[in-house]
């Protein structure tokens, strides 16, 4: 697998942590463990994933993140809960993947990987920001289970087509991008608009 490949699932997988740290953790164990997912030597360190207590644990976290995501003020408090968990979770995925013989290529996929975890949470958590505000709870639920089938199947893509992972890591950071910039925009909105100007 070469260093594109590499960095590819590396940052597709930091990402997606910012969005579901506890489901990439849980859905990347439990397809080694039912050896879906075949483990590159380069990726042993993974391993660790498969492991029952570690499936049990993201299982857990997977399900109440699933729960407390489509109730609007909890998805709120949960995401400032996990402002600091998710890049670090991040970080720690992206510093797996990358080949542990080279301290130099670890420590710069450490930080990116935590940067994209970072800026793909601040993404999330504007964008539903955003979504909370609405009185019906309809569109929190939709939001949160597009959530929920976008992060399963990008994750699938990441590890089953490498060379297609440098794309997805891209796209998604396009999508954070723009993500940020439109909450940014509504929020200006709604709660800095000046009043207008009487008679």
């Amino acid at each position: 697998m070469g260093i594109i490949e590499i960095i590819g699932i590396a940052g597709s997988v930091s990402l997606l942590s910012g969005w579901r740290l506890y489901l990439c953790i849980f859905a990347t164990g439990l397809a080694m463990r039912l050896e879906v997912l075949p483990l590159p030597e380069h990726l042993a360190s993974l391993a660790v994933l498969a492991n029952p207590w570690v499936l049990g644990i993201a299982a857990f976290g997977a399900l109440a993140e699933f729960f407390a995501d489509k109730v609007m003020w909890l998805d709120s408090l949960w995401d400032t809960i996990h402002t600091l968990v998710r890049p670090i979770g991040g970080a720690l995925l992206a510093l797996a993947i990358v080949d542990p013989s080279d301290p130099a290529t670890q420590v710069i996929a450490f930080l990116l990987g935590g940067g994209a975890s970072f800026l793909a949470h601040g993404g999330k958590a504007s964008a539903r920001a955003v979504v909370n505000t609405s009185p019906e709870p309809v569109s929190n639920i939709v939001a949160s289970s597009a959530e929920d089938v976008v992060t399963v199947g990008l994750l699938w893509v990441a590890y089953e087509y490498p060379v297609v992972a440098g794309g997805i890591a891209a796209v998604l950071l396009m999508l954070v991008t723009a993500l940020l910039w439109w909450a940014k925009r509504v929020i200006s909105r709604v709660f800095f608009r000046r009043p207008k100007a009487a008679g």
